[in-house]
C-alpha cells in the first residue's frame, strides 16, 4: 500500500517536472517568436492551437503565457483571452527617447573604445544588411549591428540599461525596414555612424546615432498612425 502511494507520488513529481521543462521550452519558443516578429502585437495566443503546434499539453502553454504576461509582453483581455501586447503611443515615444540617449552614448563610447576589428565587423554587418533578401533578414542583421555597437562601447552598466529595454523593443511591431525608403535611409545612417567611428570622433558618432534613432522613430510613428487608421476602417466595416 505504501509502495503504491510512493509510486503515485513519484509519477506525480515526474509529470510536474516534465510540465515544468515543457513550460520553459514553450516560454522560450514563444519569446523567440515575439522577438523575431513571427508573433506580432495584437496576435491572439490560443492555448489549444499553441499546444498542438508546439507538441505539448495545454498546461505548459498556459504557464508560458503567464510568464510572458509577467514580462509585460502579453496582455489578457476578458472574454478574448491572451494576446501579444501593443505598446501605446506614449510608450513608443518614451522608448525611442531612451534609445536615443543610450545608443547615442554607446556610439560615443565606441568611438574611443572600439578595436579596429570591431569596426570591421560593423562594416561587414552593414554590408550584409545592404544585401538582405527580405524584411526578416534585414530585421535580424539590423539588430545584430546595434548589438555589435553596444559590445564595442565596452560599458557593462550601459549594456544592462539597454537590456532593460529589450523586451519592450520586441513588441514595437513589424520592422520599418520593410519599406524601401527607410531601408535605404538606415544604411546611409549606419554609414555616417561608421565614418565617425573610424575617425574616432565621439561627438559626431553620438550625433549620427541619435539622428538614426530619430529617423527610425519618425517611421514608427507613421506606421502606428497607419495601423490606427486600418483598425478604424475595420471597425467601420
Amino acid at each position: 500500500m505504501q509502495d503504491s502511494k510512493r509510486c503515485d507520488e513519484r509519477m506525480t513529481e515526474t509529470a510536474d517536472t516534465a510540465d515544468g521543462l515543457h513550460g520553459n521550452a514553450a516560454y522560450q519558443t514563444l519569446l523567440d517568436e515575439i522577438a523575431h516578429g513571427q508573433l506580432l502585437p495584437g496576435d491572439r495566443l490560443r492555448e489549444t492551437e499553441l499546444a498542438e503546434r508546439l507538441g505539448v499539453s495545454r498546461t505548459p502553454v498556459r504557464e508560458a503565457i503567464r510568464q510572458l504576461e509577467a514580462d509585460g509582453l502579453v496582455t489578457h483581455v476578458p472574454r478574448l483571452g491572451a494576446s501579444v501586447r501593443r505598446l501605446d503611443y506614449a510608450e513608443v515615444m518614451e522608448l525611442y527617447e531612451m534609445r536615443a540617449v543610450l545608443e547615442g552614448t554607446a556610439a560615443r563610447l565606441a568611438a574611443r573604445a572600439a578595436a579596429d576589428i570591431e569596426l570591421d565587423e560593423l562594416d561587414a554587418i552593414n554590408a550584409e544588411l545592404a544585401k538582405a533578401a527580405d524584411a526578416g533578414e534585414a530585421f535580424r542583421l539590423n539588430r545584430l549591428f546595434h548589438e555589435a555597437l553596444l559590445d564595442a562601447a565596452k560599458n557593462r552598466f550601459l549594456r544592462n540599461s539597454m537590456m532593460s529595454l529589450q523586451k519592450a523593443l520586441m513588441i514595437l511591431g513589424p520592422t520599418t525596414l520593410a519599406e524601401t525608403d527607410r531601408f535605404e535611409g538606415a544604411l546611409e545612417e549606419h554609414a555616417a555612424l561608421l565614418a565617425a567611428l573610424r575617425d574616432r570622433d565621439g561627438a559626431r558618432a553620438e550625433q549620427a546615432m541619435r539622428a538614426h534613432i530619430e529617423a527610425s522613430q519618425r517611421a514608427r510613428i507613421v506606421a502606428l498612425r497607419r495601423d490606427r487608421m486600418s483598425v478604424g476602417h475595420d471597425h467601420d466595416a
